[in-house]
């Protein structure tokens, strides 16, 4: 059976927008589309919950899938589309769908939390433990020919080549591999180090070293390389203006090995111009006990 991608939608104008996004990319990789509603489990057992609001909230759901479905079947007939409504933690349910699906796809922000939040908590809390690559997206962009990925020598940076690979392949786009880098700091300030020439050579060594697996497993897919000294994750939102979609690993080299998103993928996933995937390395799936 082949993986779905599964898009959450809460009824919200972000939420239709990541709808547009799953069934384009669905019709790109010929495979389902299943479009998830998640009802909050904790608004049914508030004590003060008025009796037949959650009847109320199961209608409106089923008429927000119902919604969708038309949607994804208008924009791309002969999709297969299927539709769930389930009620949980919006966060733990759809971070559960990854285990069986190709790609996740979410709203920026939905109709939950503080309006003043840039990107929701249930967008960020899947993003860093799903099973799955997870696109999210605040305004679909197009037309710039390009998919964006950010590198490094991380097992994260890998994994976020082979998903930007991946997606440039079924696009017909190039991909624009942006690698940004800094002097390493002398163990003391007398000691002489590598030049910025010298950083950069090995920088660009190792880049080559990383895509050269990729060229050979995607002869139709043109690289574009930029090497330059600054901050990841600045370099990264200013490139974004120019991409179709931008993929990061959720952890990169410098990253605390406890924390689910490091600070580049989390600000790019902030700030980014167009739709953010979040890719990780390959993950255990678990198996449903006999």
């Amino acid at each position: 059976m082949v993986d779905p991608v599964i898009v959450g939608v809460d009824g919200s104008g972000r939420s239709l927008r990541a709808l547009v996004w799953a069934a384009s990319d669905a019709a790109r990789r010929e495979c389902p589309l299943l479009i998830a509603h998640v009802l909050p489990a904790w608004e049914f057992d508030f004590p003060f919950f008025p009796p037949g609001r959650s009847q109320g909230l199961s209608r409106r759901g089923a008429e927000i899938l119902a919604e969708a479905v038309a949607i994804a079947k208008e924009s791309h007939p002969g999709l297969e589309v299927e539709s769930d409504q389930v009620s949980g933690s919006p966060a733990e349910v759809l971070r559960a769908a990854t285990e069986r699906a190709c790609c996740m796809v979410l709203g920026a922000r939905g109709e939950g939390g503080l309006g003043n939040l840039l990107m929701g908590s249930v967008s960020l809390q899947v993003a860093g433990h799903a099973a799955c690559p997870v696109v999210v997206v605040g305004e679909i962009a197009t037309g710039h020919g390009r998919v964006l990925v950010g590198t490094d020598s991380s097992e994260h940076s890998t994994a976020a080549l082979e998903f930007a690979f991946e997606e440039a392949s079924l696009r017909g786009v190039r991909v624009h591999s942006l690698r940004a880098w800094s002097m390493p700091t002398k163990p003391e300030p007398s000691e002489d180090g590598p030049g910025p020439d010298e950083v950069e050579a090995e920088q660009r060594r190792q880049l080559d070293d990383q895509l050269a697996p990729l060229r050979h497993r995607y002869p139709d897919v043109e690289i574009e390389t930029t090497l330059v000294r600054g901050k990841p994750v600045t370099e990264l939102v200013r490139a974004s203006d120019r991409a179709d979609l931008a993929v990061v690993g959720s952890r990169g080299k410098g990253g605390f090995h406890g924390l689910a998103l490091g600070s580049v993928s989390h600000g790019l996933l902030h700030y980014g111009i167009c739709p953010v995937a979040v890719e990780r390395p390959p993950q255990p799936r678990h198996t449903p006990s006999a």
